[in-house]
């Protein structure tokens, strides 16, 4: 076999038949604002613990659009609820608010 100096990894497939639709919808009942998020990214930007972590809400919300709520949970632990993120926010997302809405919705068994 010749080595072109790649390989391949692993697949990245998302399986969406794993998305919990009833979860989602218990979490935009609790905070509508996660329906209208753009993924603008400009709350990561600003981030104090994203400079030290990974933490994002951007990549969080589509975590969990993507049937991956353990990621984005994970991510979000590192979140200091500091506000600089819901004060950038083009949309005026209250950022605070749906960080604790995901966790609440998304930690309960």
């Amino acid at each position: 076999m010749v080595d072109f100096g790649f390989g391949l990894v692993p697949s990245s497939r998302m399986n969406l038949d794993l998305f919990d639709k009833e979860k989602y919808e218990e979490l935009a009942e609790i905070e509508p604002d996660v329906r209208i998020c753009m993924a603008c990214g400009s709350c990561t930007a600003v981030c104090t613990a994203g400079k030290y972590t990974r933490t994002s809400l951007r990549e969080a919300i589509e975590d969990i659009k993507n049937a991956k709520p353990e990621k984005a949970l994970e991510m979000l632990r590192a979140c200091q609820l500091c506000g600089k993120c819901s004060m950038v926010c083009p949309r005026g997302i209250n950022t605070r608010h749906l960080i604790l809405s995901i966790t609440k919705v998304y930690s309960a068994k």
